[in-house]
């Protein structure tokens, strides 16, 4: 291999570069035929798919590993490239080892059908995997280059937009690769040849011509790296210019924020993951200025003011999210999302801090960025690492959370999301239902056991038969002592009209509702206004037919379904049942109900 001159990308060597070609081909090659064979044991329930302790390691190494062999070759000896895949295969079969463990009900490839997915790897897994080993090769590519342990930033900067840009444009000559061959199949079928439209539904053709032809792609913008620098350079400008912009916008919401109260901002319950994203908007912009940390005072004036500017908002902007990811925690409890948001929240910190940091350095160019991107590298992959094994699993603490939330009462018997426990918290949600199964003791012990019960019993999450024996374990009656009319406890709700107008209430075990039972119409039989605990859900009133049999007759304005206050005072029993205020007409027998305009909706309330 050669130095370009005044550049830091290694060149192949134009002797040695036919030989890697065929090489990379190969190994693109060898990858599709070995994944076509996972995929077909897998469909074909061959002894191998009854393994997955053996399955799931090989799948995530024959889909990640080719790839990093794929851009090493030329660019690591031969030693480190070995040392390097042993390392890998290593960490990717522990990572697999302790999904399947951990009761993975996830698939990658195949089709979805409900009650038998195809249990081989979490998406979860495999998305933060291509993070994590992006990171990671970087850092491996960027250390042979330098041929020391810990490299220069430039080499960093240069090796990591490489690659980034490597596997994004690979990735779209695939995709524009199947549209070809698919419109090309389609060519073929207007003059009635078939054939290539058939070649094209065989996975024994599919999957080796894909990962054939990500190999290829991988290789052509690996010989011709200056169209990669000219097209890095051409994004990092562009990104740049949009430093300012983000920066004016970031101040002026840091700003209005004291004045109009941060109840607006809790109140979205989304807050912590817009912050967090704006945030990683802004390191990106950030980098994108900051470049290899050479161009000094070269960088336009307008784009070095925000670019110190976005790193002092920084801190602010990640503090606020952590504070807003804090009252959720308070409030409900851990669960693997919020865990999850955690950790990039960490990751964020040391973003923060660090750049803060380099931009109270007045006198030079942010150049602390550097060591704070290397150093948070490292704690990025640290930070993965613990989430996918027993250290950090997000399952694991999420469970425990939200058990001990129930055990110390916190949440309610009526609220306690059973449902989470069945199909979110792997194998120690499952241990956890059981374990509520059979208990015994606490006020509410009757009712969890046999909530618990039935969850258990729901196959997945689209279960609406065979799981629900009792509809009312699923509801919280409203007022208290009021009960509900045998006939509605008795009703086969399959059979109650259209299935889309039922909340899940009433069809699968685990979701609870309000049940508010009175008469509504003042016909003196009484209804029964389902508000389910599920802010997206709507509700539903219904009343009894003359001959019998319940019926799905109206509901209330979603507004009140996602205002926190009123639904307190709502299951505190403060309102009372009014007449209209405009009688409806009756003309010929027919009553004609009268709709007002510039009437004020349903508002809700400062929280």
């Amino acid at each position: 291999m050669q130095q370009a001159a005044g550049n830091t990308t290694v060149l192949l060597d134009p002797v040695v570069a036919p030989q890697i070609a065929v090489t990379r081909l190969l190994t693109g090659l060898l990858q599709g035929l070995l994944l076509y064979w996972l995929y077909s044991s897998a469909q074909d329930k061959a002894w191998l798919a009854t393994e997955p302790s053996l399955l799931a390691p090989l799948m995530l190494i024959g889909l990640l590993m080719p790839v990093l062999l794929v851009s090493s070759l030329g660019h690591l000896s031969l030693r480190r490239i070995g040392l390097w895949m042993a390392g890998a295969a290593v960490v990717l079969s522990v990572l697999a080892l302790h999904d399947v463990s951990r009761g993975a009900e996830h698939f990658i490839w195949g089709n979805y059908k409900p009650g038998a997915p195809l249990r081989v790897l979490s998406i979860q897994l495999f998305g933060f995997c291509v993070v994590g080993f992006y990171i990671a090769h970087a850092l491996v590519l960027a250390s042979g280059q330098d041929q020391r342990r810990l490299a220069s930033y430039p080499t960093y900067f240069e090796i990591a937009w490489k690659l980034g840009i490597q596997l994004l444009f690979s990735l779209l000559f695939v995709a524009v690769l199947v549209l070809v061959l698919w419109l090309g199949g389609q060519l073929f079928l207007l003059i009635k040849l078939d054939f290539l439209r058939k070649l094209l539904a065989q996975a024994w053709f599919v999957i080796p011509v894909l990962c054939f032809a990500f190999s290829f792609a991988i290789h052509i913008t690996d010989v011709r790296p200056s169209i990669v620098r000219g097209i890095r350079t051409l994004l990092l400008v562009l990104l740049s210019w949009l430093m300012p912009i983000a920066a004016v916008l970031v101040a002026g919401f840091l700003l209005t924020l004291p004045f109009i109260g941060f109840e607006r901002l809790w109140a979205t319950r989304h807050a912590a993951s817009v912050l967090l994203g704006m945030a990683g908007l802004l390191v990106v912009l950030i980098n994108a200025a900051f470049q290899n940390g050479q161009a000094g005072l070269g960088v336009a004036r307008g784009i070095r003011f925000g670019t110190r500017l976005s790193c002092l908002l920084l801190p602010w902007l990640v503090g606020i999210a952590i504070y807003a990811l804090t009252l959720r925690v308070m409030a409900h409890g851990w669960t693997a999302e919020r865990i999850i948001a955690g950790a990039c929240l960490l990751v964020a910190s040391c973003y923060a801090v660090g750049y803060a940091w380099a931009a109270s350095k007045y006198g030079d160019w942010l150049n602390w960025i550097a060591n704070v991107n290397v150093g948070t590298a490292f704690v990025t992959l640290l930070v993965l690492l613990a989430l996918f094994t027993p250290l950090m699993d997000p399952a694991r603490l999420s469970v425990a959370s939200q058990m001990a939330r129930l055990n110390s009462g916190k949440v309610s018997a009526d609220k306690f999301d059973f449902e989470y426990l069945r199909f979110q918290g792997a194998r120690y949600g499952q241990a956890a239902l059981q374990e509520l199964k059979v208990r015994t003791a606490g006020p509410d012990a009757a009712v969890i056991r046999a909530r618990a019960t039935a969850m258990l019993m729901r196959e997945n999450r689209f279960d609406e038969t065979g799981a629900l024996s009792d509809v009312a374990i699923n509801l919280t009656v409203r007022p208290a002592g009021v009960t509900l009319p045998q006939s509605f406890l008795q009703q086969d709700w399959s059979q109650a009209g259209p299935s889309w107008r039922l909340p899940a209430c009433l069809k699968r075990a685990g979701q609870q509702c309000d049940a508010y039972a009175m008469d509504f119409d003042g016909d003196g039989r009484q209804e029964v206004l389902l508000i389910s605990n599920d802010p997206r859900a709507s509700s539903v009133l219904l009343a009894e037919k003359e001959e019998g049999g319940w019926y799905a007759r109206g509901q209330i304005p979603t507004e009140i379904l996602r205002c926190r206050p009123l639904r307190e005072k709502l299951q505190a029993g403060q309102f009372v049942l009014v007449p209209p205020k405009v009688q409806e007409l009756e003309v010929d027998g027919q009553r004609v109900p009268m709709s007002l305009y510039n009437e004020r909706e349903v508002s809700c309330p400062e929280q």
